[in-house]
């Protein structure tokens, strides 16, 4: 099982796991002849009945469709979407769905916001004593983490990135290029800003304290998520808010604007070829 999985988790998960045990049963279907009409593996639908696999939220909606439970399934995976991630990480979801506004700074690599699936898979495949299943587990959390940019009302995202991270190899040169592609097709959005800091401005105030973003609200203080070698940490102290505010400021000051970065976006993803 993941890292970091409490009692709660396993408890939401073995609840999942029942019941379609039982409505699978109940129509009569084998987990093969499920996971075929789910548009599945039936070794999918088993490694979720026993609890090996933390459901994704558009296998718990095939499900209600095709076990003609509406909303039951669905309405379950909600408690698990925070299952694949550090427990400290976890108050930071919901921040990000409940924020007007994310800046943010990465040095390194994509911001997991805007990361495809196949570059999530790539740089979470290089951690230690993770399993192929704790991977996908992660791939698929990281990836329904981003629906926040298309809910009804989604927050405005404004990233600013190193130009280090469209041009660091990271899964081969076909996942690069479908990588800088999305971000160049996301960068398009109304509700989403990317500006790239460009490799000649030589050394800046970001790569010395690493990744962070801030979370701004309507009615509440901000909040700001920042990385560290060890674990992430969420920081509400206002002279340290105030000090993130200051550093980000700075960088934008230093990066492209918006339609020059969007085309160096493009530009870095024609070198990208396979």
């Amino acid at each position: 099982m993941a890292a970091g999985r409490n009692n709660g988790d396993r408890s939401a998960l073995a609840m999942f796991a029942a019941e379609l045990r039982a409505a699978r049963t109940k129509s009569g279907l084998t987990r093969d002849e499920l996971g075929a009409r789910l548009n599945y593996s039936g070794s999918l639908v088993s490694l979720v009945e026993t609890m090996a696999r933390v459901p994704t939220l558009e296998f718990a909606r095939r499900l209600d469709e095709v076990l003609g439970t509406p909303g039951t399934f669905e309405r379950m995976q909600e408690h698990l979407r925070a299952a694949p991630f550090p427990a400290w990480f976890r108050d930071w979801l919901g921040a990000e769905r409940e924020a007007m506004s994310l800046r943010s700074f990465e040095p390194l690599v994509v911001p997991g916001l805007l990361q495809t699936e196949d570059y999530a898979r790539a740089v979470l495949r290089t951690r230690v004593k993770v399993t192929d299943g704790e991977i996908d587990e992660m791939v698929s959390a990281r990836i329904e983490r981003q629906s926040i940019l298309a809910q009804d009302k989604p927050p405005m995202l404004w990233s600013i990135v190193d130009e280090g991270v469209l041009r660091r190899p990271v899964g081969g040169h076909g996942t690069m290029r479908g990588q800088v592609l999305h971000l160049a097709e996301m960068a398009n959005r109304p509700n989403v800003v990317v500006q790239v800091i460009p490799a000649g401005v030589g050394a800046h105030e970001g790569l010395r304290g690493g990744a962070f973003m801030i979370a701004d609200f309507g009615d509440a203080p901000s909040a700001a998520y920042q990385d560290t070698a060890a674990r992430g940490q969420i920081i509400e102290y206002s002279d340290d808010l105030i000090s993130l505010t200051v550093l980000w400021e700075t960088l934008k000051a230093e990066a492209l604007p918006r339609s020059a970065s969007l085309e160096l976006i493009q530009e870095v993803a024609r070198t990208w070829t396979d």
